[in-house]
């Protein structure tokens, strides 16, 4: 693959769900020749949604990879579910990837997926264009989802191009067209080419008026990024559409500003100048910083590789697609050059491993086998086998440690049974080999003897069971989903733990004092401290003191053994004997003072709060808000366009079970729902009781 690293775009499309996102995919592979048919997301005949769940459900599950080539660029293309429930695919993605393309509905605006979606795009320092997709649907506004991107979203769009018209062709006003801001012209897609073919006219009459004050609007917004444009604004000459190119690409890489396209994916409406504004504005590999780490034998120091063939070999694994003939584990390379039958180092496990081969995806499978992949370059390894997402790969003489990829904590989780001890083995095997390719979910052994399966909601639990009986033909039982629950304590407390007792004969003694308080916020994990002053106790006494606090919090709490967060351990001090005191002495203590700790503090558990997004005709509004009070919701708001209602509330996930079926009766199916998680809050007493131990 002898590609020129300036000339590759590594992207993904992002979105909510249902906002266009494998349509506009679909379009893209049409319009750059990749694909000879135009798939059809309804239909299941999509590229890159090809597992049959994907199919049935008509949405996107799995993120698929698919390359082609747009002019003078190589685009190296990851398409990503819009479902809250798979946004670890959506995670891992931007993790590697140098750019992105967010799409929007022009009917619904920014949704509650779009803005986990810009979060995480903002995390990464992804620079991105936009997308309004839908301009061809009743209700479409491209004026208010514009705005929507900057006050909800907290972005700098830049229009370059404005619809002509808005909804379906049955209106005054169909959507029929765009503007090109930049060359000022008008662009007709044609409807028998699907969209192929582009005839370019001057700006309608009725319509120039509108296309210089959105012009006037892009080019001011722009001065502030180029001397040179404004030197030419205030001599009145004429601003080459270039120059205007240039600037926007460069404030876009610099993650300043987000050019803004629209049209519509379905009807081939707008695609090609996405595919335009791609290659013109989102930048090479070469553009983005370059990436750091930190030298594995020497922890403190940190190393950078930059995008060039010269530099050691590093990459990231970011997906495991695991296949009973080796794992197909896909890599995005940042520095080097990688070739197969090679030897390469996981220094994250100090582990070396073999690439036997290296092949091109075209969305979920291999396409072609190549002889070698270079910085830039993101491709499949088959070969490897301690390997899992997030591990680094690099060199053995220059090893480096990527940061890896950090994914959300599991919300719901539900037991599985096999039928025969057979099936247990079997069933053992393919959870390993989900987990693999799904790092948020989580087994776990349940005290009945039960297997727990843990995930992101119960569309995601709903599809690891299709799989398990469809897929695999495991003969196993399910059980009612069940909430994942947290603990932590009431108020602070400070407490002595204490060891007086006798050990193979020797008399232990040991007392620690600690400090246990609830933390604010949304910590997830526990803290622990040493602030005991200098030379009170030994350091191995107190380092061993300390890793059994650590121990301790990962038991669970008193109410029912649930994890353990927002919680602060601080070490205050202790006594020791000269005779009777060592490091097990005062494990015995720091248990003994972590327990009473727990105990005296008052312990709380705590439920997981789901910010849930319902978009409904105005007519079933109070029907939704008297449903959500009596599911335990918090109304946070409660916003119109035009006569759409848009509810944000934030409900237990204890009293959304089955939120989709309640939905559609209350709406007749006229209203649509997404939820993420929120936070975790002290659950009711009545809540608590069911599962006092």
């Amino acid at each position: 693959m002898n590609r020129q690293i300036e000339n590759i775009r590594n992207i993904g499309i992002i979105a909510h769900i249902d906002a266009g996102k494998t349509t506009v995919t679909e379009r893209m592979l049409f319009y750059s020749g990749a694909k000879h048919r135009v798939g059809m997301v309804d239909m299941g005949t999509t590229e890159t949604d090809s597992d049959p769940e994907e199919q049935d459900r008509g949405i996107t599950i799995y993120s698929a990879c698919v390359t082609f080539d747009w002019r003078h660029v190589h685009v190296n293309l990851l398409d990503t579910p819009g479902h809250v429930d798979f946004t670890a695919e959506v995670e891992r993605c931007l993790r590697v990837l140098d750019g992105a393309v967010v799409v929007f509905s022009a009917r619904e605006g920014v949704e509650a997926q779009s803005e986990t979606v810009w979060r995480q795009a903002d995390r990464y320092h992804v620079p991105r264009v936009a997308f309004i997709n839908k301009m061809d649907r009743e209700g479409a506004d491209f004026d208010a989802t514009l705005e929507e991107i900057q006050y909800r979203l907290h972005g700098s769009p830049i229009a370059v191009q404005i619809p002509i018209g808005a909804g379906p062709a049955h209106t005054k006003t169909p959507f029929r067209g765009v503007i090109d801001l930049i060359e000022m012209k008008m662009l007709v897609f044609d409807a028998e080419s699907e969209g192929r073919s582009i005839e370019i006219c001057e700006i309608p009459e009725d319509c120039v008026d509108l296309a210089c004050f959105w012009r006037e609007t892009m080019l001011e917004r722009l001065y502030g990024h180029s001397d040179q444009l404004m030197e030419l604004a205030l001599q009145e000459e004429k601003i080459p559409p270039d120059l205007i190119r240039r600037v926007i690409r460069d404030a876009t890489v610099h993650l300043q500003i987000q050019p803004v396209f629209c049209g519509s994916a379905l009807h081939g409406i707008g695609v090609q100048p996405v595919l335009d504004g791609v290659a013109d504005y989102l930048p090479s590999p070469l553009e983005v910083p370059p990436v750091q780490g930190i030298c594995s034998d020497k922890k403190e120091t940190k190393v950078c590789r930059q995008a060039d063939v010269q530099e050691p070999f590093c990459g990231l694994v970011f997906k495991i697609l695991p296949a009973r003939t080796g794992d197909l584990s896909w890599i995005r390379i940042y520095s080097g050059e990688l070739k197969p039958n090679s030897r390469v180092l996981n220094p994250g496990k100090n582990k070396k491993e073999n690439v036997a081969q290296l092949w091109r995806i075209h969305a979920t499978k291999r396409e072609m086998q190549v002889d070698h992949a270079r910085a830039g370059d993101i491709v499949a390894i088959v070969g490897l086998r301690n390997s899992v997402t997030g591990d680094t790969l690099c060199t053995t003489r220059d090893a480096v440690l990527l940061e890896t990829i950090a994914f959300p904590e599991t919300v719901i989780s539900m037991a599985i049974e096999p039928e025969s001890v057979t099936e247990r083995d079997k069933l053992a095997a393919t959870l390993d080999m989900l987990k693999r390719q799904d790092p948020t979910v989580q087994i776990t052994s349940g005290e009945t003897g039960q297997t727990l399966i843990s995930g992101m909601g119960e569309l995601h639990l709903e599809v690891i069971k299709n799989r398990l009986l469809r897929d695999f033909n495991l003969k196993v039982k399910f059980h009612k989903p069940q909430v994942s629950y947290r603990e932590t304590i009431e108020r602070a407390v400070e407490v002595w733990g204490d060891c007086h007792r006798q050990m193979a004969g020797q008399q232990l003694f040991a007392r620690l004092q600690i400090r246990m308080e609830p933390l604010a916020g949304d910590a997830s994990t526990v803290t622990v401290l040493n602030l005991c002053p200098p030379d009170t106790l030994p350091i191995e006494w107190l380092d061993a003191a300390v890793e059994e606090l650590k121990n301790c919090a990962q038991g669970g709490g008193q109410i029912a053994g649930f994890p353990l967060m927002k919680l602060k351990i601080t070490v205050l001090g202790g006594e020791s004997h000269h005779e009777s005191s060592n490091d097990m002495a005062f494990r015995i203590a720091a248990n003994d003072a972590f327990h009473k700790g727990l105990e005296k503090g008052g312990p709380v558990l705590l439920e997981p709060i789901m910010k849930l997004n319902i978009t409904t005709p105005q007519d079933y509004l109070g029907d939704f808000v008297g449903d959500l009070q009596q599911r335990r919701a918090l109304i946070a708001r409660t916003d119109s366009r035009g006569e759409i209602s848009v509810i944000e509330a934030h409900a237990p996930l204890k009293e959304l079970f089955g939120y989709s079926s309640a939905m559609r009766s209350l709406s007749q199916g006229r209203a649509g729902c997404s939820m993420e998680p929120l936070k975790y809050s002290p659950a009711p007493p009545e809540v608590t009781k069911e599962y006092l131990l």
